[in-house]
């Protein structure tokens, strides 16, 4: 079967600018709680991908309350895309290999890292730098490049009724979404139920039958156990696969959440989007997949 991935180049939609990330972390802050307690979301900046990774598992009770000894765990970064990872195009490899190391330390069998790419599988795996971060780090790589490895699935959505799942999702015991942020030039933005797109076989349904329904239906079938949004690299403009490092800016940002729309929501403000611009976010909290109301959560901010 023929697959079909789009990307536009085009898409200067975030021209409301830098202010944006100042905005995202006065809301965050609005609703900051003191250290120690359970927190919905965790937002951070000022450091590198490592770093801000600890200090956001940290801030959520720690790996073990994600990764139990002997379970199987499946991440999920963007590897769409045969661009270096200093385009930001795909998930940043630093941050890939410090979750599978933190996994395994967490007592995980094994740590599977896939993604149903966009340009050819072999060479974005490569250039992404994504598979030799994966291996060096005791993670397994696999293709996703045939349907023999998807099976149909019931989702029962407003539109997604069924999709054809990678196995590894169906055979996981831990699912964790790290998608990068980025702009797109068909919904506004990537982020966390965006990269479940690369989780399936077809996404030619998804993009001929109201996309923005398909992919706040998917999480209905599963929805991941952590979402990691990778705001360290941003590409702002020319999404999702970029034309230049003209279209990428340096943020040093992390949001981290079990709840997949809360991430997304969080994110948007980010890419200085309103939430309630991104059909997808709004349809996903009406359906109550999640919640993109940030007022509501509680939330720990973390500058470095």
């Amino acid at each position: 079967m023929k697959r079909l991935c789009l990307g536009a180049a085009g898409g200067t939609l975030i021209a409301k600018g830098i202010k944006a990330q100042t905005e995202t972390l006065k809301l965050l802050g609005s609703s900051f709680i003191p250290s120690g307690t359970g927190y919905d979301l965790v937002a951070v900046k000022g450091g590198e991908p490592e770093v801000m990774f600890d200090k956001a598992i940290a801030a959520l009770g720690g790996m073990s309350q994600f990764v139990k000894s002997g379970q199987k765990v499946v991440l999920k970064p963007n590897i769409g895309w045969d661009v270096a990872p200093e385009r930001a195009g795909n998930t940043n490899p630093q941050l890939v290999s410090h979750i599978i190391k933190r996994c395994l330390e967490a007592g995980a069998a094994e740590v599977c890292v896939f993604d149903n790419s966009c340009d050819n599988w072999v060479k974005t795996y490569k250039t992404s730098g994504i598979e030799e971060a994966v291996k060096s780090a005791g993670g397994k790589m696999f293709p996703a490049n045939e349907e023999r490895f998807f099976k149909t699935v019931n989702v029962q959505g407003k539109v997604l009724k069924t999709a054809a799942v990678h196995e590894l999702i169906l055979n996981s015991d831990v699912f964790i979404n790290v998608p990068i942020l980025k702009n797109h030039g068909s919904t506004l933005f990537t982020g966390s139920m965006k990269n479940l797109m690369g989780v399936v076989w077809d996404r030619r349904f998804w993009h001929r039958n109201n996309l923005h329904q398909c992919i706040a239906d998917f999480p209905k079938f599963r929805k991941p156990d952590l979402n990691v949004v990778d705001a360290y690299r941003v590409m702002y403009r020319n999404g999702p696969r970029g034309l230049s490092m003209a279209d990428v800016k340096l943020m040093k940002s992390m949001i981290v959440s079990r709840d997949i729309v809360a991430a997304d929501a969080a994110a948007a403000r980010l890419l200085g989007l309103d939430p309630n611009e991104i059909t997808h976010i709004v349809m996903a909290n009406n359906s109550k997949i999640g919640t993109m109301d940030l007022s509501k959560l509680s939330i720990q901010r973390i500058n470095i």
